[in-house]
Protein backbone atom coordinates (compact mmCIF):
# COMPACT_ATOMS: atom_id res chain seq x y z
CA UNK A 1 0.00 0.00 0.00
CA UNK A 2 0.95 3.21 -0.85
CA UNK A 3 0.58 6.67 1.37
CA UNK A 4 0.12 9.75 0.00
CA UNK A 5 0.18 12.78 1.09
CA UNK A 6 -2.16 15.93 -0.51
CA UNK A 7 -2.29 19.45 0.33
CA UNK A 8 -4.84 20.98 -1.43
CA UNK A 9 -6.85 24.32 0.18
CA UNK A 10 -9.33 24.11 -2.75
CA UNK A 11 -11.77 21.08 -1.23
CA UNK A 12 -13.30 20.27 -3.97
CA UNK A 13 -10.34 19.99 -6.29
CA UNK A 14 -9.07 17.87 -3.61
CA UNK A 15 -11.57 15.08 -2.85
CA UNK A 16 -11.50 14.84 -7.10
CA UNK A 17 -7.81 14.72 -6.82
CA UNK A 18 -8.02 11.65 -4.29
CA UNK A 19 -11.01 9.91 -6.36
CA UNK A 20 -8.41 9.92 -9.18
CA UNK A 21 -5.99 8.51 -7.35
CA UNK A 22 -6.93 5.86 -4.45
CA UNK A 23 -6.77 2.13 -5.49
CA UNK A 24 -6.84 -0.89 -3.75
CA UNK A 25 -2.75 -0.07 -3.63
CA UNK A 26 -2.99 3.73 -2.57
CA UNK A 27 -4.51 5.70 -0.03
CA UNK A 28 -4.40 9.31 0.08
CA UNK A 29 -4.77 11.38 3.40
CA UNK A 30 -6.23 14.94 2.03
CA UNK A 31 -5.32 18.28 4.34
CA UNK A 32 -6.21 21.89 3.01
CA UNK A 33 -3.39 23.69 5.35
CA UNK A 34 0.36 24.00 6.32
CA UNK A 35 -0.66 22.77 9.77
CA UNK A 36 -2.74 20.04 9.78
CA UNK A 37 0.04 18.72 6.61
CA UNK A 38 2.82 19.28 9.55
CA UNK A 39 0.52 17.07 12.16
CA UNK A 40 0.29 14.26 9.69
CA UNK A 41 3.66 14.27 8.60
CA UNK A 42 4.79 14.17 12.34
CA UNK A 43 2.76 10.78 13.10
CA UNK A 44 2.61 9.08 9.73
CA UNK A 45 5.12 7.88 7.30
CA UNK A 46 4.33 8.95 3.45
CA UNK A 47 5.43 7.36 -0.10
CA UNK A 48 4.82 10.68 -1.74
CA UNK A 49 3.44 14.40 -1.18
CA UNK A 50 1.82 16.68 -3.16
CA UNK A 51 1.93 20.18 -2.36
CA UNK A 52 -0.69 23.24 -3.57
CA UNK A 53 1.82 26.13 -3.31
CA UNK A 54 -0.42 28.90 -2.32
CA UNK A 55 -2.48 28.43 1.07
CA UNK A 56 -4.86 30.29 3.70
CA UNK A 57 -1.58 29.84 6.54
CA UNK A 58 1.46 30.17 4.40
CA UNK A 59 2.82 28.20 1.51
CA UNK A 60 3.76 24.82 0.05
CA UNK A 61 7.12 25.44 -0.41
CA UNK A 62 7.60 26.76 3.59
CA UNK A 63 6.86 22.80 3.81
CA UNK A 64 9.01 21.12 1.25
CA UNK A 65 11.90 23.03 2.96
CA UNK A 66 11.46 21.67 6.14
CA UNK A 67 11.50 18.55 4.48
CA UNK A 68 14.42 18.71 2.60
CA UNK A 69 15.92 20.10 5.61
CA UNK A 70 16.00 17.17 7.41
CA UNK A 71 17.26 14.72 5.27
CA UNK A 72 13.79 13.09 3.82
CA UNK A 73 14.41 12.15 0.10
CA UNK A 74 10.31 11.70 -0.14
CA UNK A 75 9.14 12.33 -3.30
CA UNK A 76 7.28 15.68 -3.99
CA UNK A 77 5.27 17.21 -6.58
CA UNK A 78 4.25 21.00 -6.46
CA UNK A 79 0.47 22.22 -7.46
CA UNK A 80 -0.24 25.79 -8.05
CA UNK A 81 -1.38 27.94 -10.67
CA UNK A 82 1.92 29.45 -10.65
CA UNK A 83 3.49 29.03 -14.27
CA UNK A 84 5.77 31.69 -14.35
CA UNK A 85 9.48 30.56 -15.12
CA UNK A 86 10.99 31.60 -12.22
CA UNK A 87 7.83 30.32 -9.70
CA UNK A 88 9.09 26.81 -11.52
CA UNK A 89 12.66 27.21 -10.46
CA UNK A 90 12.35 28.12 -6.95
CA UNK A 91 10.29 25.12 -6.64
CA UNK A 92 12.57 22.62 -8.42
CA UNK A 93 15.65 24.12 -6.87
CA UNK A 94 13.63 23.80 -3.07
CA UNK A 95 13.67 20.39 -3.69
CA UNK A 96 10.59 19.21 -5.74
CA UNK A 97 10.77 16.10 -8.27
CA UNK A 98 7.85 17.77 -9.81
CA UNK A 99 5.70 20.80 -10.84
CA UNK A 100 2.43 20.53 -12.19
CA UNK A 101 0.55 24.01 -13.07
CA UNK A 102 -3.34 24.06 -12.70
CA UNK A 103 -5.76 23.34 -14.76
CA UNK A 104 -4.28 20.16 -15.10
CA UNK A 105 -5.42 16.71 -16.68
CA UNK A 106 -5.89 14.10 -13.75
CA UNK A 107 -5.13 11.71 -16.53
CA UNK A 108 -1.42 13.04 -16.33
CA UNK A 109 -1.60 13.67 -12.66
CA UNK A 110 -2.29 9.84 -12.20
CA UNK A 111 0.80 9.17 -14.62
CA UNK A 112 3.09 11.65 -12.93
CA UNK A 113 2.27 10.31 -9.53
CA UNK A 114 3.14 7.01 -10.53
CA UNK A 115 6.59 7.76 -11.99
CA UNK A 116 7.46 9.72 -8.52
CA UNK A 117 6.01 6.56 -6.84
CA UNK A 118 8.15 3.96 -8.90
CA UNK A 119 11.25 6.09 -8.29
CA UNK A 120 10.13 6.71 -4.97
CA UNK A 121 11.02 2.50 -4.11
CA UNK A 122 14.17 2.37 -2.66
CA UNK A 123 15.81 -1.05 -3.35
CA UNK A 124 17.16 -1.76 0.34
CA UNK A 125 20.30 -2.00 1.28
CA UNK A 126 21.69 -5.09 2.39
CA UNK A 127 24.62 -3.98 4.38
CA UNK A 128 25.20 -0.96 6.80
CA UNK A 129 27.83 0.74 8.52
CA UNK A 130 27.56 3.05 11.34
CA UNK A 131 29.26 4.92 13.68
CA UNK A 132 31.33 1.42 14.89
CA UNK A 133 28.51 -1.07 13.71
CA UNK A 134 28.26 -2.95 10.61
CA UNK A 135 24.73 -4.88 9.96
CA UNK A 136 24.85 -7.34 7.03
CA UNK A 137 20.92 -8.07 6.71
CA UNK A 138 21.40 -10.84 4.10
CA UNK A 139 23.98 -12.34 5.63
CA UNK A 140 22.48 -11.97 9.36
CA UNK A 141 26.32 -10.85 10.49
CA UNK A 142 26.09 -8.59 13.31
CA UNK A 143 28.75 -6.72 14.74
CA UNK A 144 29.59 -3.68 17.04
CA UNK A 145 33.17 -2.75 17.14
CA UNK A 146 33.68 -5.35 15.64
CA UNK A 147 32.76 -8.68 17.77
CA UNK A 148 29.36 -10.46 16.94
CA UNK A 149 25.80 -9.96 17.98
CA UNK A 150 23.21 -12.46 18.08
CA UNK A 151 20.03 -10.66 17.31
CA UNK A 152 16.54 -13.03 16.68
CA UNK A 153 14.78 -12.48 13.59
CA UNK A 154 12.48 -10.10 15.25
CA UNK A 155 15.31 -7.94 16.36
CA UNK A 156 16.96 -8.07 12.37
CA UNK A 157 13.62 -6.85 11.14
CA UNK A 158 13.18 -4.36 13.55
CA UNK A 159 16.84 -2.96 13.58
CA UNK A 160 16.62 -3.04 9.48
CA UNK A 161 13.63 -0.40 9.34
CA UNK A 162 15.06 1.78 11.89
CA UNK A 163 18.40 1.95 10.24
CA UNK A 164 17.32 1.84 6.38
CA UNK A 165 15.01 4.78 8.06
CA UNK A 166 17.67 6.28 9.99
CA UNK A 167 16.89 10.09 10.84
CA UNK A 168 13.03 9.32 10.23
CA UNK A 169 11.02 9.12 13.37
CA UNK A 170 8.73 5.40 12.76
CA UNK A 171 4.99 5.89 14.35
CA UNK A 172 4.88 2.52 16.76
CA UNK A 173 1.63 1.72 14.02
CA UNK A 174 4.04 1.10 11.27
CA UNK A 175 6.77 -1.11 13.25
CA UNK A 176 4.10 -2.99 14.51
CA UNK A 177 2.94 -3.80 11.04
CA UNK A 178 6.05 -4.41 9.18
CA UNK A 179 7.97 -6.28 11.68
CA UNK A 180 5.05 -8.35 11.97
CA UNK A 181 3.85 -7.97 8.75
CA UNK A 182 1.49 -11.63 9.50
CA UNK A 183 0.03 -10.47 11.86
CA UNK A 184 0.05 -7.51 13.96
CA UNK A 185 -3.59 -7.32 15.28
CA UNK A 186 -2.69 -10.61 17.60
CA UNK A 187 1.00 -9.46 18.94
CA UNK A 188 0.94 -8.47 22.19
CA UNK A 189 0.66 -4.59 23.42
CA UNK A 190 4.10 -4.52 24.58
CA UNK A 191 5.86 -6.66 22.05
CA UNK A 192 7.45 -3.37 20.50
CA UNK A 193 8.56 -2.37 23.31
CA UNK A 194 10.25 -5.28 24.92
CA UNK A 195 12.19 -6.01 21.10
CA UNK A 196 13.46 -2.39 21.08
CA UNK A 197 14.44 -2.61 24.96
CA UNK A 198 16.59 -5.89 23.75
CA UNK A 199 17.93 -4.10 21.02
CA UNK A 200 19.16 -1.34 23.05
CA UNK A 201 20.80 -4.09 25.38
CA UNK A 202 22.43 -5.19 22.72
CA UNK A 203 23.42 -2.30 20.71
CA UNK A 204 23.66 0.55 23.44
CA UNK A 205 26.67 1.24 25.49
CA UNK A 206 24.49 3.12 28.09
CA UNK A 207 20.95 1.47 27.16
CA UNK A 208 18.83 3.75 29.84
CA UNK A 209 20.46 6.77 27.78
CA UNK A 210 20.50 5.49 23.93
CA UNK A 211 22.53 7.44 21.54
CA UNK A 212 21.24 5.73 18.62
CA UNK A 213 17.45 3.84 19.05
CA UNK A 214 15.74 6.88 20.78
CA UNK A 215 11.65 6.90 21.69
CA UNK A 216 10.04 10.16 20.44
CA UNK A 217 7.26 10.12 22.67
CA UNK A 218 3.57 9.67 21.68
CA UNK A 219 4.93 8.56 18.24
CA UNK A 220 7.29 5.90 18.19
CA UNK A 221 11.31 5.14 17.48
CA UNK A 222 13.93 6.31 15.33
CA UNK A 223 17.53 5.27 14.42
CA UNK A 224 19.07 8.87 15.48
CA UNK A 225 21.43 10.63 12.71
CA UNK A 226 24.51 11.89 15.16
Amino acid sequence: MKHILLLEDDIALGQGIRLALENGGVHVDLCATLSQAQNLLTGADFDLLILDVNLPDGSGLDLLRNVRRGHSGIPVILLTANDLETDIVVGLESGADDYITKPFSLAVLRARVNAQLRRGTPVPAATAALEGFSFDFEWMEFRKNGQLIELSKTEQRLLRMLVENRGRTLSRETLLERVWPNGAEYVEENALSVTVKRLRDKLEDTPSKPRFLKTVYGIGYTWAVN
